[in-house]
């Protein structure tokens, strides 16, 4: 074997002696000019396509992190019904996904398309987990890529945790299929590069028969085509009136530039495409999105962070977020965002109140945009959410349980006094103070339990509980609530009136509801009265609809010659524990009675009046709908309203 190698080299040798000086240069010449032409066409063309890689990736990045931020509510709350639908729909409307797995903390597959661990199950048996990179760091929130080739070409592995409220739920793992212009293109580079490369030999070699100096020019413009087209202009062509091989080459430099134009401008429509696609997915988050670049300057900006920070009337793309945020937001977020620009902070979470355009809470969460190799940061990503109805809910919820507590503990601290003096100090004691600490104790009681009863009532009435509505003959739980008071009226000297015009017709409401509206009035109209005043109940018809006699709402009004309310109090007494006698310091309840009143008027569709003047005396009034005026089959409409509204409440 080493003797022949050495025969052909000896033999290659003596057939380069034998051409001449001027033959050598020419084919040394054609040689460095064939591999350097085809060099660049190769590198030209392989930059295109590591280009449409690199926005592959990033496309693969983005489209991850957006699916994560829709589905990872969906996880956290187990609604995986609806991340099968959204996966579906969302996988059946792209070509660009070829599969899309969850995982959960452990790695375990739950769910994949276009194969699910349900189909793996009753084929296989087997659970499947997912094979997650080596620098796979899920608290770190970062998105993982990682290449694998396939007979259809390379498939990009995009990783992205799932992460709500800063709890880890598991992983999206999406595969983002090649390119398919970038895999045509690959063999389009090695057709054409040894196209390019045989085209000069062959060129050459004829030129040189015919004439050496005759393929100097076309050469040179070659050169210069070549140049351009590897500093990127695709418009470069090459005119030579030249046939035969040479006019061949320079028509197939010239259909390469031609198909690189094409191919540059469909990547950069296809480009465009997908940046609008992205626009319209980040426009319908409920969330307000903005996205700075390094100098903080604003580049996107959706709807809702518009709406909510009071930009929706200004221009604001390239100005400095740090001009046009409000004032408490700018004065929180100007030291985090300085350094998340400079790469010193991955971002941060941030509880803010604003008072315009609206007094409201918004969450604010920073994260900082990194390059490809995740070490230089390309942007910020701003994330702003309204709470403000969370933070309303969590402050009524607070003062709700602290109202409670307190009014449990008087009682409950009375009744535990009591006893123990009778357990300790019984026998000492005479029998008419004995009977005095358990009438106290039983006083204390019962005041514990209206107090629970309110509370349930109250509790019942704003859970959505249906109630059956119909018709219903006023007089009667206006009775029963006197008859109720009449001795209590007597033992402190106050006149009951009750003052119900003649042929009152029927109304639309709830028997038990509206007895319990009448007794808490009532009950709090005999707290406030003094001995030798008036309560009065009075209902009447009010006036029907323009041209027609027949009245359509009956007004009920419970009046009194008590102490009245105080301006200031008024606008206060219908809301929870909030107690008149907290000023008078006389007498005691609950707090919850108008409260109870209020939510019962709102399921009849009507509104608790009140009119009071401190001295003189309080009206409480309220207006019904006669049942005689609506249709039968309106009325069975507007019964099941009543209950959908019940449920919603």
């Amino acid at each position: 074997m080493a003797d022949l190698l050495r025969k052909i080299g000896t033999d290659i040798g003596r057939w380069w002696a034998e051409f001449n000086i001027q033959t050598r240069l020419m084919a040394a010449a054609t040689l460095v000019v064939s591999l350097v032409m085809s060099a660049l066409t190769f590198w030209a063309v392989n930059s295109i396509q590591q280009d449409a890689r690199l926005q592959d990736t990033r496309f693969g990045q983005d489209l991850g992190l957006l699916i994560a931020a829709n589905v990872a509510p969906l996880v956290s709350e187990k609604k995986y019904d609806e991340v099968t639908e959204f996966t579906r729909k969302f996988y059946n409307r792209t070509t660009s996904i070829r599969y899309m797995l969850y995982a959960d903390q452990e790695g375990s597959i739950y769910y994949g398309i276009p194969f699910s661990e349900l189909q793996s199950k009753s084929s296989l048996t087997l659970k499947r987990r997912i094979r997650l990179p080596e620098n796979y760091s899920p608290q770190s929130g970062a998105v993982m890529v990682r290449q694998h080739q396939t007979p259809d070409g390379e498939v990009a592995d995009i990783f992205v945790p799932l992460i709500q409220d800063e709890r880890y739920l598991g992983v999206l793992a999406l595969g983002i299929n090649p390119n398919p212009t970038v895999v045509t293109s690959s063999s389009l580079t090695r057709d054409v590069t040894i196209a390019v490369f045989i085209a000069i030999w062959v060129m050459v070699i004829l030129g040189a028969v015919f004439n050496a100096l005759t393929i100097t020019r076309p050469i040179k413009e070659l050169v210069v085509g070549v140049t351009n087209i590897a500093s990127g202009n695709f418009k470069q062509r090459v005119d030579l009136p030249f046939g035969g091989e040479l006019g061949e080459l320079i028509s197939s430099f010239n259909v390469m530039a031609e198909r690189l134009e094409r191919y540059e401008e469909q990547n950069i429509e296809e480009l465009t495409a997908e940046k609008a696609k992205l626009e319209t997915l980040v426009s319908t988050i409920v969330d307000g999105a903005i996205l700075l670049d390094t100098d903080m300057k604003v580049i996107l900006a959706n709807p809702t962070s518009r709406r909510l920070l009071g930009w929706e009337d200004r221009d604001i793309l390239g100005h400095s977020v740090l001009q046009i945020l409000p004032e408490p937001i700018r004065a929180e977020l100007t030291r985090p965002l300085q350094d998340a620009a400079r790469g010193d902070a991955d971002g941060g979470e941030f509880r803010v109140g604003i008072k315009e355009p609206l007094p409201r809470t918004v969450r604010i969460v920073l994260a900082t945009v990194l390059d490809q190799f995740r070490e230089k940061p390309k942007g910020i990503a701003i994330t702003v959410q309204d709470i403000t109805r969370e933070v309303e809910l969590n402050e009524a919820k607070s003062q709700f349980i602290s109202n409670v507590s307190h009014e449990l503990r008087t009682p409950l601290f009375n009744i535990k006094s009591f006893i123990e003096t009778l357990h300790e100090y019984g026998d000492s004691l005479s029998e008419a103070d004995r009977l005095e600490f358990l009438e106290t104790a039983n006083h204390e009681t019962d005041r514990l339990t209206r107090l629970v009863n309110d509370v349930l009532d109250l509790s019942r009435l704003e859970s959505g509980k249906p109630y059956r509505f119909e018709m219903v003959d006023l007089a009667q739980p206006i009775e029963q609530t006197l008859r109720t008071y009449q001795l209590n009226a007597k033992d402190k000297g106050i006149e009951l009136i009750q003052d119900i015009e003649p042929d009152l017709p029927a109304i639309w409401g709830h028997y038990d509801l509206l007895l319990q509206v009448l007794i808490n009035l009532v009950g709090n109209a005999l707290k406030f009265t003094l001995s030798g005043g008036k309560i009065a109940i009075r209902a009447y018809c009010l006036s029907g609809l323009e041209g027609t006699s027949k009245p359509t709402t009956v007004r009920v009004e419970v009046s009194d010659t008590g102490i009245g309310i105080s301006q200031e109090d008024q606008a206060a007494v219908f809301e929870r524990f909030y107690r008149v006698e907290n000023r008078v310091h006389t007498l005691e309840g609950t707090g919850l009675g108008l409260s109870i009143v209020r939510n019962i008027m709102d399921k009849h569709h009507s509104r608790i009046h009140l009119v009071s003047e401190v001295g003189v005396g309080t009206t409480f009034w309220f207006d019904l709908a006669v049942y005689q005026t609506i249709h039968p089959s309106v009325n069975l409409e507007l019964e099941k309203s009543i209950k959908t509204e019940t449920k919603t409440i």
